[in-house]
């Protein structure tokens, strides 16, 4: 793009629709905020996250969990029972959830899930590196919703990759005010129709995603948290490997496959990247997963991005043994899944570190 004065409006406000109403905010104007997402840390373990969401589910019963620290909950329902709006709310978490567990909370406020992603990220952030938490509230009115994201870079927007943002801002497109205000054609030549679809409406605040109850039985998470932000691929992918070793042990002891598999990672600017597959079939076994979770880290080409930690999440769990496996005739998988079930055997004898893959990445 040629320098100079830059083609595009800097100010969402500048946008209009043709009927004359405005291309930011929340689904309609004005909405009340009701959307807390609220990350706990230092990151809790399981016993206590469970806890954490009953906690939650005291002042709602709308709760998405968000495995390994951090859940949604729409609290619309409970404003006019507990006489307070979503922030006075969000305050009753942060103290209840110390009291009882000695876990703090960063808490973001706003009318829909990703606004108040960004809020939460956006408190972390003027906290520093402290670990005490905080409330950042969104007003759901659309002249405060642009305000808000104006300046954000297209990496603060929740979906939102290095590789994406790079492509935009190669185009001049590196703020949410500039995406949000390009002609949507433009934005589909840079990332084709559905991604374009989607960050075109996230840069003007619209997430009509709801927040969806779901329950924690049916997915389990672990995370690496590197001691210095991570560069190589390759330690990356070795943490990959980890986690999904203990996640397919953690299945197959209990009896369970996974349907889905999600990437979380988490760069040293806090923020953060999700990306799920669906499986091939549902499954426990742990080559499988690695291989799912080695292609979600591939597909975001993050070359030189600085990752601070790497979450893989398996949803969709049932029990294994009504779940169908189909026959490869494969000699190859048939010894890996004989050799899975030998190291199984040894763990439940000499402890989990028993058996470990070449290429484990040593967490102590």
């Amino acid at each position: 793009m040629t320098s100079g004065r830059h083609p595009f409006p800097t100010r969402l406000m500048d946008m209009a629709l043709p009927g004359g109403g405005r291309t930011v905010g929340p689904e309609r104007a004005d909405e009340v905020p009701h959307v807390l997402y609220v990350r706990f840390h230092p990151a809790p373990g399981e016993d206590v996250y469970q806890g954490l969401l009953t906690l939650l589910g005291e002042l709602t019963p709308v709760v998405e969990a968000l495995p390994p620290d951090a859940a949604l909950a729409d609290v619309r329902g409970a404003l006019r029972y507990f006489g307070r709006d979503a922030a006075g709310l969000a305050e009753i978490v942060r103290v209840r959830a110390l009291a009882r567990y000695g876990v703090d909370c960063t808490v973001g406020v706003a009318a829909n899930p990703l606004l108040a992603r960004m809020a939460a990220h956006e408190a972390q952030e003027a906290r520093g590196a402290q670990e005490s938490g905080a409330v950042r509230t969104v007003p759901g009115d659309p002249d405060a919703v642009a305000a808000f994201l104006a300046r954000k870079p297209p990496i603060a927007l929740p979906g939102v990759g290095p590789a994406t943002a790079r492509a935009l801002s190669a185009y001049g497109l590196d703020s949410a005010a500039r995406i949000a205000a390009a002609p949507l054609s433009t934005l589909q030549r840079i990332l084709g129709a559905a991604t374009a679809r989607r960050v075109h409406a996230w840069a003007r605040g619209i997430d009509p995603a709801p927040v969806t109850p779901n329950a924690p039985a049916r997915a389990m998470g672990a995370e690496h948290r590197f001691r210095r932000d991570e560069l190589d691929p390759v330690r990356r992918r070795r943490a990959l490997l980890t986690l999904a070793d203990g996640l397919g042990v953690r299945l197959r002891t209990s009896g369970q496959v996974a349907a889905a598999i999600s990437l979380t990672v988490r760069y040293a600017d806090r923020s953060t990247t999700t990306r799920t597959r669906t499986l091939t079939e549902p499954t426990a076994h742990t080559p499988a997963l690695t291989a799912a979770a080695y292609a979600l880290h591939d597909a975001l080409g993050l070359q030189r991005a600085r990752v601070r930690s790497v979450a893989l999440r398996v949803e969709g769990l049932t029990d294994a043994g009504v779940a169908s496996h189909q026959l490869t005739f494969d000699p190859a998988d048939e010894k890996s899944r004989r050799l899975e079930a030998a190291a199984d055997r040894a763990r439940a004898r000499f402890g989990v570190f028993a058996v470990r893959p070449a290429g484990f990445l040593d967490v102590a």
